[in-house]
């Protein structure tokens, strides 16, 4: 009994207390002045003494639209070291260079501390920053490219592009095999399903990353059943080099067969009803359909004679050639800067862009080849090639091209598959 009334004490006891405790009332408090305060924050958190800092590799492309701001962000720097690099390095060469589709390459801590920042520009220059003490240095240096070697080969189906893709080969080597091959095939016209290709080029890494191909060394175009090879010779003694053909025949025509890499036809050679005069007439020279803007090419060396405004050829330059020939290029929408009177051009330079000026109903070129002020007919006409190897340089020549003419072999013939 004791010890039974000793517990219920107990529990009055607590009870009470609990009681006592749910009952006090707090004083009233004087009013707190209250401000508000903005500011940017950009802590960082440092590494405990004595703590392993780990390095994170991050590679992200810099996209349309990005800022360095954002980029940083995606990068995993921390925003005491972004503000801080924009601060020290905002108008430096690094900033200026960065281009949309450009891979940017960074090394941080784990908390987010930059220990270093890259990438490749344009012109093969690694540039970027790098901590140096409590700050960054900016890095502008050579970049170490690896060369690799690409064999390629495909099959025409719909066009050359599209073969090139179904080949995962990139557009700057397909532009080259349609330039290398342009005296010879109109890529326009002459294309058949079953023609075949096969290509050995250069390709260039930067840490094991595909940072862009190189040149064509040699390349085979089966155009209906028509055999055309060439390889790439670099003729060191003459400081110069090009395209010729396994026995030293110069691919390079002394014309080319068309003023632009890749368009159609759209009036040839001949009488047709003229769509503005609304009568019939001769046609005396070839319409390309491309878009506004296409550049449009120098089809041989020459000289400009002139260069602007001539009733309905519209905006137009015309070159002066060896053999007393002359090609035009007009309707044009403007000249490229060195398209001036009395100014040397080189087979393939850019003198002028696709247009609509003049007598013109929409964006297109229209290409002339006249012979001692005859008019010629470029698609037709015979065009002489230029000078082959010297004999003196054939043993040079053979040295390089015999092992590109053994790849384009095993290609051909399927024994060796396309590697890259």
């Amino acid at each position: 009994m004791r010890w039974r009334a000793a517990i219920v004490a107990g529990c009055a006891g607590l009870l009470g207390g609990v009681t006592a405790f749910g009952t006090v009332r707090d004083a009233p408090e004087p009013p707190v002045a209250r401000a508000l305060v903005v500011e940017v924050l950009a802590p960082r958190i440092e590494a405990a003494a004595g703590e392993i800092v780990q390095s994170y590799v991050h590679e992200v492309r810099f996209e349309r639209g990005d800022t360095f701001a954002t980029l940083l962000t995606r990068l995993g720097v921390d925003g005491a070291d972004a503000l801080q690099l924009v601060k020290q390095h905002g108008g430096s060469k690094p900033f200026r260079a960065l281009r949309p589709g450009m891979t940017v390459r960074a090394e941080t801590t784990d908390y987010g501390a930059l220990r270093s920042l890259r990438f490749v520009s344009g012109r093969d220059t690694l540039l970027g920053f790098e901590r140096e003490g409590d700050g960054f240095r900016v890095v502008d240096e050579p970049a170490q490219l690896a060369r690799q070697i690409v064999l390629k080969s495909g099959e025409i189906r719909s066009s050359l592009f599209a073969a090139a893709d179904d080949a995962d080969m990139p557009d700057a080597v397909t532009m080259q095999i349609a330039d290398i091959f342009s005296g010879d095939v109109d890529f326009h016209r002459d294309l058949r399903k079953g023609d075949r290709f096969a290509v050995v080029y250069e390709a260039f890494h930067h840490n094991g990353r595909l940072l862009k191909s190189g040149r064509v060394l040699a390349a085979e175009f089966v155009n209906a059943k028509k055999v055309l090879r060439a390889v790439w010779f670099d003729d060191a003694a003459e400081g110069r080099g090009g395209y010729y053909a396994p026995d030293g025949k110069n691919l390079r025509k002394a014309f080319l067969r068309s003023p632009l890499e890749f368009s159609r036809v759209t009036s040839g050679f001949a009488m047709r009803f003229h769509p503005i005069l609304q009568q019939w007439r001769a046609h005396n020279g070839v319409d390309y359909g491309a878009p506004a803007g296409t550049r449009v090419r120098a089809t041989a060396d020459g000289v400009v004679d002139f260069a602007g405004v001539q009733g309905g050829y519209g905006k137009v330059v015309i070159l002066r050639h060896h053999g007393g020939i002359t090609t035009a290029y007009a309707h044009l929408s403007g000249f490229a800067a060195d398209a001036r009177k009395g100014a040397r051009v080189a087979q393939g330079d850019t003198i002028g862009f696709v247009g609509a000026t003049g007598w013109a109903t929409g964006p297109h070129l229209h290409y002339e080849f006249r012979v001692n002020s005859q008019h010629r007919n470029p698609l037709t006409i015979a065009m002489p090639a230029a000078e082959p190897v010297p004999p003196e340089r054939m043993g040079a020549f053979n040295a390089t091209a015999r092992p590109l003419a053994a790849q384009l072999e095993l290609l051909a013939d399927g024994r060796f598959a396309a590697l890259d």
